[in-house]
């Protein structure tokens, strides 16, 4: 066995800033130092040779000097220096010197201290050598009578260990443990005892099994969990023994120990499809939630929750218990709760949405409750977003649902507010019967908004739905109230010079109409005066935007009253108030002008915001048809077809879900044979603990292309040349956090090679773990070395170095091959994630890295240009496809992506199609990319420079 493939079970940490003593230093300590100096010497001896040192003159100076001692320290360090120094000769035979210290062990094993005997039991699990172990077979068996259980315990793993690697040396092991283990009263040797059985006699398990099936919820949760493993291994292998184990399944949901309530769930399901097993499983996977005050299991079990909710035929048992799953909403992480609304949103129906509103309304009145977290006002957006859901699939629940989000309008929170704004015109443009209900509420909470955004979204809203008479007065009456005193610049002269006072000045009460018979607005004593502080001398909310320099709030306003004014035109016969009404509006436009041409607001109106209200005006004074039509229709129609648009994407995914989703079976569908299908295809068949077990130790087979030997293959990177003294290739395997480089080496030479050393070193995020050992080489031989890189972020790093070795008889120095540099593919991070055009503009906008990268390829049309992008970069277009859709000579569209180390990357592609350089021109534009680090949106950049162009294969 090569020194890389030698096992290692105890692991050292190395300071490196010392220098190595000599031998020489080192056998003084050991032979006539102190205590002390002792253990500090051995301490450096296991250092040097867990790093390669050989040491072998100093093995008799420890079999005599220090093997004798009875300090528990150094009987602690001999255990691992018998564990890593070699035991054999050269040619594979026991060292002489190891009958001594076979010896040492068998006193040992006798030692009338716990600690040493245990310590000694657990050291012997770890030896190879079958000649060592053979003399202490009668100590180790003698053991498993010891009066204290850590003793037993280790007795009882030190047999299973030997019994695995070496049988003939006791052969009755399974028979002997079944008989301790029926007189044991000790959880943690019960528990060692039972795994042993399960893996060395199955059957002898299964009996013991059946003799206390009944007690098993009495037992310790360290038992329990290997019994769950076991009836699951039972009825994978042979699934007619499921009724037989079912119930006691049942039995440990009801267990104390939550880690036994969990694999019993997952048992529970995997061994039974009927509703009442998932049904018991997930509310016991619930309450696991609630209790649990760890937020990563919260998050692991919610996703257990979630795999169950894939299943077709248990979606309908969890849509039974979406009001305990929404129990889960207690829970103040906001990642959970977000986890959780998703789950109940898509398991909400009609016969569980009514009471799923009612709770989801309770959780945002609380949160208008409690004093302000950094993540209340994220709820608050993803409890409204769920009830935007909910109303859009069951309208019938609009009606419930409007009047508590329409409260939040007036919140200082802009993003929650937008999203029930959003929800609002959504709502207004669906539902003709709520739409006097939300002017209503809309005009009652028009004058608290306190968001420029919020105002010009509200303002659109009344302008676009207010259709009667009474409405569109209302709207005039709301605005005058929000504009304050006009003409405003010389009220504000007089304001700024004191003439006009705050006790003086006069505000329109709510509920009031200021509106005549006549249409005329006039000033009588149905207004209330206010008269505040002198610090409150607050200016109405329009007239302090438009003070604050944001006149695009004011082409909104011009656009409203040009659709209300005409409407009004339309409903009114009378030509006095017509004339009066659109006077008004077109007063307010002018007086609004002439404050952004004037010095008092902070900045001045910008152009287009002139050129807006001046045609608005323009459009009041002409009222012509054609004008009417696109005011009051065309605007309208457009977000009708935005909407069906969206809609029909929506449905369009869950079609695609549900497609997913259904497992279908056809008459002549392929019979596929478990030896035959790739490792991938095995799901269902596998064993779940097999798999969680390779999950944590990083071997989880990725989903490969349809030949998965092929796909390895294109992984491996040549490192060497074939003419080279040493041939070197890598397989680069990426697992979540790391890299692991599985390094071919060849000896192409006629000689022995020693010392042959892999040397490595990153350039990027990356982190060399260890230094791989070195090896000896016969002629035209072979080995492995693995080698385990760190990542710890998304940018492209590249791995560099040489093979070292020496020719053995040859006098010259060490020879050195150098290596091809390997590149990590970014790729291999980066995942397609999908997000909201808020969220990408919000995080455009945040995200300070931005590299732009020049088109430059072959393609010549632009969808396929931006598939082969997509490809490339394992982005995800957020443009929909109908937008993408036919042909006009350009395109732009969103990308999005996440890393693994939750790290947003956003692309905006802008190309076009030169059309006067002929059919065959290629695709020319710009792409730019945006990340919150540099590494990011360079390695991107890079890469699609690297993929643009299609190769002609």
């Amino acid at each position: 066995m090569t020194a890389a493939e030698n096992v290692c079970y105890t692991l050292i940490n190395v300071s490196s800033e010392s220098e190595p003593p000599s031998e020489v230093t080192l056998k003084a300590d050991l032979e006539k130092g102190e205590i002390k100096a002792k253990t500090e010497a051995l301490k450096k001896v296991i250092i040097m040779i867990l790093n390669g040192e050989k040491l072998p003159g100093l093995l008799m100076t420890i079999i005599r000097f220090v093997l004798p001692l009875q300090d528990h320290t150094i009987k602690k360090l001999l255990l691992i220096f018998w564990e890593i120094v070699p035991k054999t000769t050269p040619d594979g035979k026991l060292l002489q010197e190891m009958i001594l210290v076979c010896d040492a062990y068998r006193k040992d094993l006798q030692h009338p201290n716990e600690f040493i005997r245990g310590s000694t039991l657990r050291f012997l699990c770890k030896l190879k050598e079958s000649e060592l172990l053979e003399p202490l077979m009668p100590a180790i068996r003698a053991c498993l009578e010891h009066r204290h259980s850590y003793v037993r315990r280790n007795a009882v793993l030190a047999i299973y260990t030997i019994y695995r690697n070496f049988e003939q040396l006791i052969p009755d092991a399974p028979e002997l443990i079944h008989d301790f283990l029926v007189n044991e009263k000790d959880a943690s040797c019960k528990r060692n005892a039972f795994m042993m059985l399960i893996h060395a006699d199955q059957d002898r398990a299964l009996d013991y099994l059946s003799t206390c099936i009944d007690q098993v919820h009495t037992f310790g949760d360290i038992l329990q969990l290997v019994i769950v493993e076991l009836i699951y291994k039972v009825c994978h292998a042979n699934p007619s023994e499921r009724a037989r184990f079912i119930r006691c399944i049942y039995n440990l949901l009801q267990s104390s120990s939550p880690a036994v309530k969990y694999e019993a769930a997952g048992t529970l399901v995997t061994l039974s499809s009927a509703p009442t097993a998932v049904k018991a499983a997930a509310q016991c996977y619930i309450d696991l939630i609630i209790k649990e005050s760890d937020n990563n299991v919260k998050l692991i079990v919610l996703d257990r929750l979630i795999e169950l909710k894939e299943h077709p035929t248990h979606e309908r048992v969890l849509q039974d218990l979406v009001m305990d799953i929404l129990r889960v909403l207690s829970t103040p992480d906001l990642e959970v709760r977000k986890k959780t609304l998703q789950l109940a949103l898509d398991l909400v129906s009609s016969r569980n949405v009514e009471e799923l509103v009612i709770v989801l309304k309770k959780e945002v009145i609380k949160t208008n409750n409690v004093t302000e977290h950094e993540d209340t006002d994220k709820y608050r957006q993803l409890l409204v977003r769920t009830l935007h859901s909910c109303s859009v699939r069951f309208p019938d629940m609009a009606a419930n649902v409007i009047p508590v989000l329409m409260e939040f309008l007036s919140d200082t929170n802009e993003a929650a507010a937008a999203d029930v704004l959003e929800f609002v015109r959504e709502a207004i443009q669906r539902f003709d019967s709520l739409r006097p209900l939300i002017i209503e509420k809309m005009l009652e909470v028009f004058h608290a908004i306190k968001t420029v955004k919020i105002y010009r979204g509200a303002l659109w809203i009344l302008g676009e739905y207010c259709s009667t008479k009474d409405d569109i007065q209302s709207v005039m009456t709301e605005v005058r109230r929000s504009l304050g005193e006009i003409p405003i610049v010389e009220n504000e002269i007089k304001r700024d010079s004191g003439e006009v006072k705050a006790d003086d000045e006069v505000s329109a009460a709510p509920a009031q109409k200021l509106v005549t018979e006549m249409g005329t607005y006039v000033t009588q004593s149905a207004l209330s005066s206010n008269r505040p502080s002198k610090k409150e001398e607050d200016r109405p909310p329009l007239r302090g935007f438009l003070m604050d320099g944001d006149f695009y709030v004011a082409a909104s306003l011009a656009t409203t009253l040009t659709k209300v004014a005409l409407r009004y035109v339309g409903i009114v016969q009378d030509k006095k108030k017509q004339n009066s009404f659109v006077a008004e509006s077109m007063l307010i436009m002018v007086t609004v002008l002439h404050l952004g041409k004037s010095s008092l607001p902070k900045k001045p109106i910008t152009d287009d915001d002139v050129d807006r209200i001046s045609l608005c005006l323009k459009v009041l004074s002409e009222c012509s048809p054609l004008m009417n039509d696109i005011f009051n229709k065309e605007c309208r129609r457009s977000l009708s077809h935005m909407l069906t648009v969206r809609l029909e994407e929506e449905k369009l995914s869950q079609k695609k879900e549900s497609e997913k989703r259904s497992v279908t079976v056809q008459a002549d569908d392929p019979i596929s044979f478990m030896q035959l299908t790739a490792k991938n295809e095995m799901t269902s068949k596998e064993d779940h603990f097999q798999l969680s077990l390779l999950a944590a130790m990083g071997n989880t087979q990725r989903k490969e292309a349809n030949d998965p030997l092929a796909s390895k293959l294109n992984k491996v990177t040549q490192l060497t040349g074939f003419s080279d003294p040493v041939y070197a290739e890598a397989y680069v395997h990426v697992n979540q956090y790391d890299i692991v480089l599985d390094v071919l080496v060849v000896n192409q030479t006629n000689d022995t090679l020693q010392n042959c050393t892999l040397e490595l070193a990153t350039l990027g995020d990356l982190k060399l773990v260890e230094k791989p050992s070195p090896l000896t080489l016969a002629p035209h031989d072979f080995a492995n070395i693995k080698a385990n890189v760190k990542v710890a972020s998304t940018e492209n790093g590249i791995i560099f170095g040489n093979i070292v070795y020496d020719v053995s008889g040859a006098a010259s120095d060490r020879n050195c091959v150098v290596l091809s540099d390997i590149h990590i593919d970014i790729m291999d991070y980066i995942q397609p994630a999908s997000c909201t055009d808020a969220e990408f503009r919000q995080m455009w906008a945040e995200f300070e890295w931005e590299n732009k990268v020049t088109v430059n390829t072959n393609i010549t049309d632009l969808n396929e240009y931006l598939q082969h992008i997509l490809k490339s970069t394992n982005m995800k277009c957020l443009t929909p496809e109908k937008a993408l859709s036919g042909f006009c000579g350009f395109m732009a569209a969103n990308l999005y992506a996440r890393s693994i180390f939750g790290e947003d990357a956003l692309a905006n592609v802008s190309i076009e199609k030169p059309i006067h350089l002929g059919p065959d021109a290629p695709v020319n534009g710009h792409i730019r990319i945006r990340a919150k680090s540099q590494g990011m949106a360079l390695s991107l950049g890079d890469k699609i420079n690297l993929s643009q162009k299609k190769s002609n294969v």
